[in-house]
């Protein structure tokens, strides 16, 4: 993952191409933004920087790499990357200013989560790593944070790794949905190397082993007795909750309890209420049921609204492939040059579709607050500033203006993480990334669930896009 060759080839083509020129130096800026909130939602929650900061750390091109660029041909059988090129990248490092959101941060779309600004060279060729560590990661944390939601005080457990899209993509899912609010991962290697808790039971395989159920739960039940949670499902439901609760006595002799039974097929509706009746009758109040079964958000809230006495929640194929949005539509878009002169020219892209127009300048958010709530969010340029009181437009809609709601204080959401190279951000650990994302989160949904956020663009910097764009179509 920590190659620079973790890259489309047009990223290399194009630095070759800036080198020629003589614009590999050039002083550039870029944005990273994503088109439309993901899962038919309202907001994403900010996830990957870490793991940006980790590659930025290693960026470097080996032997290996240049052996192989140097490998590469043109149609015409020779060379795709001059030698000289190549030994331009040989003593490459990355030396760009970077401004990001913090890993947790409730944001929006049209709103840079990253910011690069430096050599034109090096700010192209982070543009394909960047998208997607902060892309995937960002959307698992998002559709964690919705199914957190719904589940309210519950625990949801990540259990996505067999089906997971490989293993990078099992690990960053495991630790975005840490982030995004998930209390644990049956994810042993993500446990290790992100500090998350990991969680467990028993398969359906192990109940098979032995000559009967109730064999195999008194065998889990010798090796685990202080974390005993057996799946009662693997032949008869009902008939498992028994064989479990007859455990359930077994270990309160022994001075322990039954922690819970899963259940991981049939109606979890009618099911989880007829085992918390009988554990209830059998004095296992304390004892939980813990369910899975191809759980995504419609099927948790339906169970929810149904009062199924559900306690905790296992979450996999749905969670860490974002099954029903698989992708979050992030984008890294050149948004101003220096010229030669030395003044930054603004740049966007058009189109025809009015949400892949993109927004010129070196850009900031600012988010505005009444007490602690959250009131909007305004896009400015940092050249032009922003006043206490700004005039802004909506995002969507050029022509219609607005004020934001009265408000006592704000923040600038994109902080410092790289000054020249250099990482000036102080780290965090996963945990305060998870309760960052886990305020923001509720407050976010107590005060919005039911109306408008407000967001937009300052006024100036509005005006300047409107400027580029009749610039740009009259010279058609």
């Amino acid at each position: 993952m920590h190659s620079p060759l973790l890259t489309d080839l047009y990223q290399l083509t194009m630095a070759y191409g800036y080198w020629q020129a003589n614009l590999h130096e050039r002083d550039a800026v870029f944005q990273l933004v994503f088109r439309q909130h993901p899962f038919g939602g309202n907001y994403a929650i900010s996830c990957g920087l870490a793991s940006v900061i980790e590659v930025i750390e290693h960026f470097s091109f080996q032997e290996t790499d240049l052996a192989y660029l140097a490998s590469l041909k043109t149609p015409q059988n020779q060379p795709l990357f001059p030698r000289q090129f190549l030994d331009y990248l040989k003593t490459l490092k990355i030396t760009c200013d970077i401004d990001a959101m913090p890993e947790g941060t409730v944001v929006f779309a049209n709103e840079p989560l990253l910011r690069v600004q430096g050599p034109l060279l090096q700010a192209q060729l982070l543009e394909s790593i960047l998208l997607n560590l902060i892309n995937f990661q960002t959307l698992i944390a998002t559709k964690a944070a919705r199914i957190v939601a719904i589940a309210k005080e519950d625990e949801v457990l990540e259990f996505g790794l067999r089906r997971a899209q490989g293993p990078d993509g099992a690990l960053s899912a495991s630790r975005a949905a840490f982030i995004g609010g998930c209390t644990a991962t049956s994810n042993v290697l993500a446990g290790k190397l992100y500090d998350i808790p990991v969680r467990g039971t028993h398969s359906h395989s192990w109940v098979s082993a032995f000559d009967n159920e109730l064999a195999a739960f008194e065998h889990f039940a010798q090796s685990y007795p202080g974390n005993c949670v057996l799946l009662v499902d693997t032949y008869d439901t009902l008939a498992g909750v028994k064989n479990a609760m007859i455990v359930g006595h077994q270990l309160r002799a022994r001075g322990y309890d039954l922690q819970g039974v899963r259940l991981d097929s049939g109606d979890l509706d009618t099911l989880s209420k007829a085992v918390r009746h009988m554990l209830d009758d059998q004095g296992f109040q304390q004892t939980k049921i813990v369910v899975s079964n191809s759980l995504d958000e419609t099927t948790m809230r339906t169970l929810k609204a149904a009062h199924a006495p559900i306690d905790i929640w296992g979450v996999g194929t749905n969670l860490v492939t974002a099954y029903d949005s698989p992708a979050l539509d992030g984008v890294y878009k050149l948004s101003a040059i220096k010229n030669e002169s030395g003044a930054w020219d603004y740049k966007l892209k058009l189109s025809e579709q009015t949400i892949k127009v993109s927004t010129p300048g070196i850009y900031q958010v600012r988010r505005f607050f009444a007490g602690d709530v959250m009131v909007g969010d305004i896009l400015y340029d940092k050249q032009f500033g922003i006043a206490d009181e700004p005039d802004a437009v909506d995002f969507a809609h050029a022509a219609q203006s607005f004020k934001l709601p009265v408000h006592s204080d704000m923040q600038d959401l994109l902080i410092p993480i790289y000054r020249a190279g250099r990482c000036v951000f102080a780290r965090e650990s996963i945990h305060d990334m998870r309760a960052r994302a886990k305020v923001q989160r509720q407050k976010f949904s107590a005060t919005y669930a039911d109306q408008p956020y407000h967001l937009g663009i300052e006024l100036k910097l509005s005006e300047i896009k409107q400027q580029l764009i009749s610039a740009f179509m009259q010279a058609k």
